[in-house]
């Protein structure tokens, strides 16, 4: 017998929310809600859970002789499951429109079946569902789907978490108690960051995989004058008639207090000549501003996690990104931003391009004519 067909056999909870991360890519920050899920749908969302869950579901195929798989019905996760080839057990009933009570009473079935890990596609607001019924009964992974996704049981990609759920199962990875916080999705698109704590799950743990919960940048009056250095020295090397996508957060900000615009704190501001010429852009307008022209990314990472795309900028696509091309894309940071990541990461939902990153790490701005060379993980 090899080491392989030695391993025990192990059940795992797979479930699926649908309509998770829909909103960012149409810049609505979130998918919370019936009129949120709409107004996405309207502005051209396309669903990404998918993708995602099969990504995932072809990282753990290779263990599927030693898997029991429960699934959640339809689209919940039984969909996928078919997809990859995968067999499993199908918990729920098949419905057109899935809800926050869905997830809950398929969580509750997987408990009572005494599974050894739930992983669920999804973001914060899944993650607030599952807090309610698992608590710390049994591990929980997260697969990075949502548009909001600062609670700290997410890997950092679907590939990361299949891994992470591999090791769990069969090389024992450790357990920690994983924080699960979510923002108010109205203040969030009224630029207001109103984070809050609502609990802790168990969670597998591997640092290079599983992702931080986000960190705020200490505000200081060294960290002020870097922000504003580094913001000069980006404008100064602005070219004309050039369109400039610019990210959200605070270093970014910077860039925009300078040229006495007004940017959104927490979307996507495209520039031209210096000037705001989109608000809040999503991905359509983004397309439709870049086509046939010059364009350049600038954007800064998410303190504590390292994410430059993925996370809280999908409106920047990976069909944006290689448009753009990434010899112009600028990441800005201060020193002690950057002092406090080990590596820049990336999720573009695009394995082949978040691949590119990789190989080539990328060149982070941290002060006036100062720059430096950081990995990407």
């Amino acid at each position: 017998m090899t080491a392989s067909e030695a391993l025990p056999i192990k059940t795992v909870g797979f479930i699926v929310n649908p309509i998770a991360g829909m909103g960012g890519a149409v810049g609505l920050k979130g998918t919370d809600g019936k009129v949120t899920l709409d107004k996405a749908i309207s502005l051209g969302a396309k669903p990404i859970a998918s993708q995602r869950a099969e990504s995932f579901l072809a990282g753990i195929a290779p263990a599927k002789q030693h898997l029991k798989l429960s699934v959640g019905a339809g689209a919940m996760g039984e969909a996928e499951a078919e997809k990859c080839g995968l067999a499993f057990f199908a918990i729920g009933k098949t419905k057109v429109e899935t809800s926050s009570e869905d997830t809950q009473l398929i969580a509750d079935e997987m408990i009572r079946a005494q599974i050894d890990l739930l992983v669920f596609c999804g973001g914060d607001g899944t993650a607030r569902d599952l807090l309610k019924s698992v608590g710390m009964k049994i591990p929980v992974l997260g697969v990075p789907t949502g548009v909001k996704m600062h609670s700290a049981l997410f890997a950092v990609t679907p590939q990361a978490a299949a891994r992470v759920a591999i090791r769990y199962l069969w090389s024992g990875l450790p357990l920690r108690e994983a924080e699960v916080m979510d923002v108010d999705e109205q203040a969030f698109r009224a630029g207001r960051v109103s984070a809050e704590l609502y609990g802790y799950m168990l969670s597998p743990y591997e640092p290079s995989l599983i992702q931080g919960n986000k960190l705020e940048s200490p505000i200081t009056e060294n960290e002020l004058r870097n922000q504003a250095a580094e913001a000069l020295y980006v404008i100064e090397e602005m070219k004309p008639d050039s369109i400039y996508i610019i990210g959200p957060g605070t270093t970014t900000r910077t860039i925009s207090d300078l040229l006495d615009q007004k940017k959104t704190l927490l979307g996507v501001d495209l520039f031209q000549n210096k000037k705001i010429i989109v608000h809040d852009a999503n991905e359509k307008q983004i397309l439709r501003a870049i086509k046939g022209k010059v364009a350049r990314i600038i954007v800064t990472p998410i303190g504590g996690q390292g994410f430059i795309f993925g996370r809280g900028n999908q409106q920047i696509s990976s069909r944006i990104i290689r448009q753009v091309g990434l010899d112009n894309i600028v990441v800005v940071a201060t020193k002690s931003k950057l002092e406090r990541l080990k590596s820049l990461r990336v999720d573009t939902g695009d394995s082949e391009l978040d691949e590119e990153f990789r190989a080539r790490g990328m060149t982070v701005t941290t002060d006036y004519r100062s720059t430096q060379k950081v990995a990407v993980e």
